[in-house]
C-alpha cells in the first residue's frame, strides 16, 4: 500500500512511499482510508520521528475487514478513527474502541478533521467543568482545536472570548459563536473562569493575571514554540489551577458525540483547506507557519 512516511531528507520531512499493509489484531478493523488531516503535534520535526515511520492520528474511510473478534462495525461501514500512528496510509488497523460510525450526511473530509482537534476541545471543556454563564477564553482560537473549542463552549452556554494572532479571522470566529474576538489577554477586561490555551509561551504566563480565583487554565498546545516561564507561587497567589490535557484513548463514544453534532448542524468543521495527500509537505509547512484557518485535510487520491 502507499503511505506518507517520515523522510528526514525530503521536503517537509515527508514522502509518499510503498509500505507493507498493517495486519489487524483480533479487536481491530482494517479501514480503507479516504481522508486524513494534519495536526501540529504529529508533524515530524528535528529527529523526533524515526525514518520511514507512518504518522497520522486522524483518518476516515470504509471498513474493509471487520474485527476477527466480532466486535465493532461490519465491512462496508463508513467510520472515523483515532490512533497514535498509521492514519496517513491507504489502510489503517484500528481498535474498535477508537472509532465511530459515520452517517451518510457527514463527509469523509469533515470526519477526518474531528478526532484529535475535536476530542481535545471536548475533553478540555469537560475537565474544566464548563457551565452556562462561565467566561471562557480560547487562545489560538482560529486553529484546529481552537475553532472546535469556541463552538463547544458556546453550546455549553458559556460566554466565549476567542484570542487570535490574526484579527482578519474575527468575522469567521464570530459566525462560529465567539462573543468577543481579541488579539491579546490584556483585552479580556473582567477575569475569566476558564482558559483553554493552545499557544503557550509568554502569553500563557500573562493569562494567569486574567483568571478569577478558583478558575482553571488547561494547556492543550504550544503553537508558539516558545518556553513559558512562571513561578509556581504565581498560581498560589492567584488561587487558580494549571493543568495539561492530551486527548486519546477509548475515544469511540466521544467521537460518536462529535459526529452527531456535525450531522445535525450544531458543530461546523472548519476544513476549507482540502488537498491531495501529495501536497502534504507544503500543507505541513503552512500549518507550522500558522497560515491554516481551522483544519488542513488530505484526500487519499
Amino acid at each position: 500500500m502507499r503511505a506518507l512516511v517520515v523522510d528526514h531528507s525530503a521536503p517537509g520531512r515527508l514522502r509518499l512511499s510503498t509500505v507493507a499493509a498493517p495486519e489487524p489484531g483480533p479487536d481491530e478493523v482494517l479501514v480503507r482510508v479516504a481522508a486524513t488531516s494534519l495536526n501540529y503535534g504529529e508533524l515530524p520535526r528535528g529527529d523526533d520521528a524515526p525514518q520511514d515511520f507512518v504518522p497520522g492520528w486522524d483518518a476516515a474511510g470504509v471498513v474493509e475487514q471487520a474485527a476477527a473478534s466480532g466486535r465493532g462495525p461490519a465491512a462496508g461501514t463508513r467510520v472515523v478513527t483515532w490512533g497514535w500512528s498509521g492514519g496517513w496510509a491507504q489502510l489503517r488497523a484500528v481498535n474498535t474502541r477508537e472509532l465511530a460510525v459515520l452517517p451518510d450526511q457527514v463527509e469523509f473530509t469533515q470526519a477526518a478533521a474531528l478526532p484529535v482537534a475535536g476530542l481535545t476541545a471536548l475533553r478540555a471543556l469537560r475537565r474544566a467543568a464548563v457551565l452556562p454563564g462561565h467566561r471562557v477564553a480560547v487562545t489560538g482560537a482560529s486553529g484546529g482545536v481552537g475553532h472546535f473549542a469556541v463552538q463547544l463552549a458556546r453550546l455549553a452556554g458559556a460566554e466565549v472570548h476567542a484570542l487570535v494572532g490574526n484579527p482578519s479571522r474575527s468575522e469567521w470566529l464570530t459566525a462560529l459563536g465567539a462573543h468577543h474576538v481579541l488579539t491579546g489577554p490584556d483585552q479580556l477586561g473582567s477575569p475569566v473562569d476558564i482558559v483553554l490555551d493552545n499557544v503557550g509561551g509568554e502569553q500563557l504566563g500573562q493569562l494567569i493575571d486574567h483568571v478569577r480565583p478558583g478558575g482553571i487554565i488547561i494547556s492543550i498546545g504550544a503553537a508558539s514554540g516558545a518556553v513559558t516561564t512562571l513561578q509556581p507561587y504565581q498560581l498560589v497567589q492567584a488561587k487558580i489551577s494549571l493543568t495539561g490535557l492530551q486527548a486519546g484513548g477509548d475515544t469511540g463514544d466521544d467521537l460518536a458525540h462529535l459526529v452527531a453534532l456535525v450531522a445535525d448542524g450544531r458543530l461546523t468543521v472548519g476544513a476549507d483547506t482540502v488537498k491531495s495527500w501529495e501536497s502534504a509537505p507544503d500543507l505541513a509547512a503552512d500549518l507550522v507557519a500558522r497560515r491554516i484557518q481551522g483544519k488542513a485535510v488530505l484526500i487519499l487520491d
